[in-house]
Formats: structure tokens, C-alpha cells, sequence
């Protein structure tokens, strides 16, 4: 019987998760169907995955948090990050993993020498990435508009600026960072333009993680002649992690990212 999996978020028409994990479906000869589903309430994430009768799926943007309430067992590191983006359905109970951080982790080991990262945003995406940055020894600030969101970053111990207190600071940063969803529909900046002209001119390299687009931010990066790179590698690392969970790990990494690969 074929197995069918999906993506969760909203908005998720652009998302090439379906593409990916069905061309390696169908390389490995693994008898799966990945869809797409756009979900106007996140807190509706449970009853839809019995609902639709899933066996897998991803959860992208803005629905980590929500995801992570939704799962009956938490793998180790998802619960110490509070943001799942990989859900498996073993017999009717949810099991929630992250692969964004491992993902985002592998996509910047080609920028050598970079130790202070900033993150703008403080979302599910970012909850995950600081912890797993951090324990790889790197040091990373978060800048985000509202004070709320940043509170369980400073609890956790990493430092936290809104706009307005960021002024403030004279700190420098190696990589900088979009980890909001600025840019993806529109041509809005994650963050004031005054602030991208501070940080970005001593940064060494600049990420979005939205893949596909170039991004206002990307643009604006580009104007400082600093190296860029979107989010398609954090998307494809993080995929091929989460079709090893998808198919309980029956094929190696480099068997799934030789077919997930041609997505791109």
C-alpha cells in the first residue's frame, strides 16, 4: 500500500519538498506520494494528519511551534529546541524530530572562519539552529522586531536585541543571517535598512534561508559585493535527513541526496 506523505504550512505553494521527495520515491523505488497541504490553522496540524491518514510529513513555516505541541513523543534535541519540522505517524501516535539544524549546519561549512553569527528572526527555524550552532561553537545573537519572541532565547543564554535596543551595540559578525519569512512574497527587508548597513559591510558572507528567490536581503547584500547563498542546500540536507526517518532509515544519506538532488 502507498504511503503518503505532505507539507504543512502556509503559504506552501512555492515549496519544492514535494518535488524533491518524490523524485527519490521513485529513484529508490520506495512506494510513497508526498503532497502538499496549505494550513490556515496550526493548531489543527493533529487532527489533519489522522484526518488525511499521513504516514509523514514536513512542517515549514509558521507551524514549527505548533507542531511541536502536536507530537506525542519528542526526539531529544526537538525537545530541547521546542520546534519540530519532521513528523512520523507509528501507529496512530506522533513522533517529532528536527532536521533544520543538522541541515543549516552542513549548508555553512563551506564559509571558513566564521565564528559570530547573527540571526534575524526568532522563529522556529532560528530556535533550532542557535542550539545546534552554539554546541558546534559558534556564538550567535538574535535581532528580532518584538521583545516577546526573544525571551526564551535570553533565557537559554544567547544574546538578544530588538531594533530598537540594537543601536545600541558596536558587535561585528562574521555571517549574517535571514531566518524570517521577509521577502518571500513581497520585497520587504527582515529588518531596517539602517541595521543591514551596520551589520552586513563587516560581515564575511551573507544566507537567506528562503531558497530560490533573490531576496531584498540578498540583493542588499549583493550591493556590499559579500558572498551569498539562499537557503536551497539547508532545504536539501534537511530533506534527505527527513526521508531517512520518512523510510526508517532503509537508504544511506548519499543514496537520497544523489536523487533529492535533482530538484535543484
Amino acid at each position: 500500500m502507498q504511503q503518503l506523505f505532505t507539507i504543512f504550512g502556509n503559504p506552501v505553494s512555492h515549496s519544492k519538498s514535494p518535488l524533491m521527495h518524490n523524485l527519490s520515491f521513485r529513484g529508490l523505488n520506495h512506494n510513497g506520494c508526498y503532497t502538499r497541504y496549505r494550513l490556515e490553522d496550526g493548531r489543527q496540524l493533529r487532527q489533519k494528519f489522522f484526518d488525511l491518514n499521513i504516514r509523514g510529513a514536513n512542517i515549514t513555516v509558521p507551524y514549527k511551534e505548533e507542531a511541536f505541541k502536536a507530537c506525542d513523543e519528542l526526539d531529544p534535541f526537538a525537545q530541547k529546541v521546542g520546534a519540530v519540522n519532521t513528523i512520523i505517524n507509528r501507529e496512530g501516535k506522533l513522533y517529532g524530530y528536527n532536521t533544520d539544524a543538522p541541515g543549516f549546519l552542513k549548508a555553512i561549512e563551506e564559509f571558513k572562519e566564521t565564528k559570530r553569527v547573527l540571526f534575524l528572526g526568532a522563529g522556529g527555524t532560528a530556535q533550532s539552529t542557535s542550539m545546534v550552532l552554539r554546541d558546534a561553537g559558534y556564538e550567535v545573537t538574535l535581532l528580532n522586531r518584538s521583545e516577546a519572541r526573544l525571551k526564551r532565547f535570553r533565557e537559554d543564554g544567547f544574546k538578544t536585541y530588538t531594533f530598537e535596543t540594537f543601536y545600541k551595540t558596536k558587535d561585528r559578525y562574521d555571517l549574517v543571517v535571514n531566518m524570517t519569512s521577509a521577502g518571500l512574497e513581497d520585497e520587504s527587508l527582515p529588518c531596517p535598512k539602517e541595521i543591514l548597513d551596520e551589520v552586513i559591510p563587516e560581515a564575511k558572507a551573507c544566507i537567506d534561508v528562503i531558497y530560490g528567490k533573490d531576496t531584498p536581503f540578498l540583493k542588499f547584500a549583493k550591493k556590499y559585493h559579500k558572498p551569498i547563498k539562499d537557503g536551497s542546500d539547508m532545504l536539501l540536507y534537511q530533506g534527505v535527513i527527513a526521508f531517512e526517518y520518512f523510510t526508517n532509515h532503509k537508504f544511506t544519506f548519499e543514496e537520497i541526496e544523489k536523487y533529492m538532488r535533482e530538484a535543484f
